[in-house]
């Protein structure tokens, strides 16, 4: 644990409320160049999702058409309909993904676990911290312009799907995240910078409301000329824990 780790925390909310939160659902728009490549140009661009605060678990719906929805879970994903019937699905679903480069088509399983652990970990930042498994340190500040943002730098557990073991995060001198740096494994490693923006506060909770994604130069700094992923929260609800903790 980090001095950096309990100041972002607490400005995103506390994790004392956190703890009484068992899911987010969010209304969002999705949008930028990857999905172009992908195959799936409009498929999240308008969208609402549900994610765990427990463990890694998301959906969406509607998923594609009307009646569906799916689910992504750490070894599992799936299309299911509204009437529970699960009419296609994958286990181990990150072993599908050997070869891909940025390049590499996706079916819909593909979609759905990268939109699936994508969103858990962007909606729980920087709360999942705290999950068992994960180590973080602070690392050397970073100028962004005028202003000196604090870096955490955060290794996943392996029992825990995301972009790459070891991603940065970028804090303000309030706390807020502004900006989160990876590699998409999955596509074959990537260098990209996703920029956190927008916060607003949702019964207490702290959530930056648009995300920009970028990819980034040797010198560490965007390249602007093309979004390869947007997302926009419309609106975002909580649902308490059914123990209150």
């Amino acid at each position: 644990m980090t001095d950096l780790l309990d100041f972002a925390i607490q400005a995103h909310g506390g994790f004392e409320l956190w703890q009484r939160i068992d899911q987010l659902r969010a209304h969002i728009k999705v949008g930028g160049a990857v999905w172009h490549v992908k195959g799936w140009p409009d498929a999240y661009a308008d969208i609402h999702t549900i994610v765990s605060t427990r463990r890694p678990y998301t959906e969406f719906a509607p998923f594609l058409e009307k009646g569906y929805h799916c689910v992504w879970e750490a070894e599992r994903t799936a299309i299911v309909a509204d009437s529970g019937e699960v009419i296609e699905h994958r286990v181990a679903p990150r072993s599908s993904f050997e070869g891909h480069t940025i390049a590499t088509a996706w079916d819909r399983q593909h979609l759905i676990y990268f939109t699936g652990y994508a969103m858990w970990t962007y909606l729980t930042t920087p709360f999942l911290f705290r999950l068992p498994g994960f180590k973080t340190e602070e690392i050397e500040p970073w100028q962004e312009e005028n202003e000196i943002w604090r870096r955490l730098r955060v290794t996943f557990p392996s029992s825990v799907p995301s972009h790459s073991t070891a991603q940065t995060f970028y804090f303000d001198s309030d706390g807020l995240l502004r900006r989160h740096d990876y590699s998409v494994d999955i596509m074959g490693g990537t260098t990209s910078a996703n920029y956190a923006s927008d916060h607003k506060c949702f019964a207490g909770l702290t959530i930056p409301t648009k995300r920009r994604v970028y990819t980034t130069g040797a010198d560490n700094r965007p390249i602007l000329d093309r979004v390869a992923v947007s997302i926009d929260l419309l609106d975002v609800g909580i649902e308490p824990h059914p123990a209150g903790r």
